[in-house]
């Protein structure tokens, strides 16, 4: 599935209101794109079921270049609003800032996720819309099995429910390649920079009763 990332007036027009002094990211809005597009991963779930959407990320530059505030302005609330929220944070410290520039302004960056029309060609908004609302019906039984393990740990957990979490994590694909997928999306941000988004991944897959990632947990997120 191609990534696409609009970098809209509105994200240009953020840089300028209410004062003449602006941000800009270094290299200009071409090595933005770069940027973005060499660092987002798309996420398993939207590639899968073919959704595609733009999400509008918000967020302040302070007078060093860093960024802060980060939040989703409009989003469809699933995983492509926490892979754009991950991705404009890694932009902190690639920002050129003038002196003078008002660091209490919003800046706006949409970013667009869109469709490989050679395999979701024949999806529509139907069927993204289910795909969007199974998304969301499947978090609660994902907290579910993620609590449950995480009480477990602490030795607080009723084991006699496991077998209904194991049929749990059956009914959401929590399997062996599903594990797999999601080491290698760790690896990919690891090698990124981001530490802060393998150790959320290697988490998670200790959080869903696998035991494939407490190397790496012990290793790089202590």
């Amino acid at each position: 599935m191609k990534l696409r990332l609009a970098i809209l007036l509105l994200f240009c027009a953020c840089f300028t209101l209410k004062s003449k002094a602006q941000v800009t990211f270094k290299g200009g809005n071409a090595s933005l794109a770069q940027f973005l597009s060499s660092h987002i991963i798309y996420p398993e779930y939207s590639r899968q079921n073919c959704i595609a959407a733009t999400i509008q990320v918000s967020f302040k530059v302070d007078a060093k270049g860093n960024v802060n505030n980060v939040a989703v302005q409009q989003g469809l609330g699933i995983d492509l609003d926490d892979e754009a929220l991950r991705v404009v944070k890694m932009t902190s410290g690639h920002w050129d800032v003038a002196s003078g520039y008002n660091t209490n302004l919003n800046i706006v960056l949409p970013i667009r996720f869109d469709l490989d029309q050679t395999r979701c060609g024949s999806v529509n908004n139907a069927s993204m819309a289910a795909a969007i609302a199974s998304y969301k019906a499947q978090e609660a039984l994902q907290d579910a099995v993620t609590n449950y393990y995480k009480n477990k740990y602490a030795g607080k957990a009723d084991t006699t429910n496991e077998a209904q979490i194991i049929a749990l994590k059956k009914q959401l694909g929590y399997d062996d390649e599903f594990i797999s997928d999601l080491l290698d999306q760790a690896n990919r941000r690891y090698k990124q920079g981001d530490k802060s988004g393998a150790c959320e991944d290697w988490n998670f897959i200790r959080n869903i009763g696998s035991d494939r990632a407490d190397k790496f947990i012990a290793q790089y997120c202590k």
